[in-house]
């Protein structure tokens, strides 16, 4: 089969691989229908060490079981099935907690003897408690939106839920990358009062005034937060939701942040140090975020997505088959494209 590997940095290769076979009674082989390149990836292909071995790419992805193994129930073979972006038993303590990106019997796409998503098929580990059906045909229209749920629209909604986004609450969302959007979108699913979107983007804000923005600020920096503080009478927001991973989005967080508030961050911190000293402490800001459980969210997102309330795939701007999986990551990090949807 065919499957994406990276060699190193701007090194993305598309490559036959020995197919996926059954190893584990709590194995399936899923058959890939769609998958995608995720902002994340683009962390290795700017910086992975050059490397004679290629490792597996791609964490998002649904498909159709094929091959279950002895083990597995609840499912059958013919399912269209989501994958969340970490794969877990479900049932261990950290998982009833909510907690899978912490399961004790789990792990991550492209760990030795697991594939990744950007490829044809995937043996998936822990089938039972990964994958989650969806009453969908093979070909709906709905698979772009169903795809969110492995990773950007559960991370969106994991912000905005542990930065306590509610009713009445004002939200700066920072980042108008695909999980920034989906981020606003859930803040106005949680019934947020006022929605500020940081980004720079304007096809990009634009989507986000649609998914539920109510202010646009593309000012970066001082300007930016001196910008959001004009908004909001000088206070900051209740919540801020930084999916970027930069320290100075970080930074521009502590700056429009309100008193008692939260940062809740999603971006994959990019550095080791940052304010937590007398500043937050003196205003009583609560940090938040981290990884999110997609596997936790997805069958309480899934039926807005099915019932047509929400269109998260709309995030997704370009389509390549497997074979243009690498012209897909150069167009996200040349920024020509916002997600890459994979269509194999």
């Amino acid at each position: 089969m065919r499957a994406t590997l990276m060699y190193g940095a701007g090194d993305v290769r598309v490559e036959d691989v020995p197919d996926p076979v059954l190893q584990q009674p709590t194995d399936a082989l899923v058959r890939v229908l769609r998958a995608c390149v995720c902002g994340s990836d683009l962390h290795p292909y700017h910086g992975k060490p050059a490397s004679e071995t290629g490792s597996p790419m791609g964490h998002e992805f649904l498909g159709v079981v094929e091959e279950l193994g002895s083990e597995v129930s609840g499912l059958s073979k013919g399912d269209v099935v989501i994958a969340p972006f970490m794969w877990a038993d479900n049932t261990c303590d950290f998982c009833r907690e909510g907690l899978q990106t912490s399961c004790r019997n789990g792990g991550g796409w492209g760990s030795p003897g697991v594939g990744g998503g950007q490829a044809e098929a995937v043996r998936v580990p822990q089938a039972q408690g990964t994958l989650v059906k969806a009453p969908v045909d093979e070909d709906s229209p709905l698979l772009p939106s169903l795809l969110t749920l492995s990773d950007v629209f559960p991370t969106g909604y994991h912000c905005a839920s542990t930065a306590g986004v509610g009713e009445g609450k004002t939200v700066t969302v920072i980042g108008d990358g695909a999980v920034g959007l989906c981020a606003a979108l859930s803040a106005r699913l949680l019934g947020a009062e006022r929605i500020i979107l940081m980004g720079r983007h304007e096809d990009r804000t634009d989507l986000g005034v649609e998914f539920g923005a109510t202010d646009v600020v593309p000012e970066r920096g001082e300007e930016g937060i001196a910008h959001v503080q004009e908004l909001t009478g000088g206070d900051g927001t209740h919540a801020v939701l930084e999916a970027v991973g930069y320290l100075n989005a970080y930074d521009t967080a502590l700056g429009v942040v309100r008193p008692g508030g939260s940062i809740s961050r999603v971006g994959v911190p990019q550095y080791t140090e940052g304010n937590i000293g007398r500043d937050p402490f003196m205003k009583n800001v609560t940090l938040t975020g981290g990884v999110a459980p997609a596997r936790a969210y997805i069958e309480r997102l899934l039926p807005a997505v099915l019932e047509g309330r929400v269109e998260p795939g709309r995030v997704f701007d370009t389509t390549v088959d497997i074979e243009g999986v690498p012209d897909g990551y150069r167009a996200m990090d040349q920024r020509h494209s916002l997600k890459v949807l994979v269509n194999p």
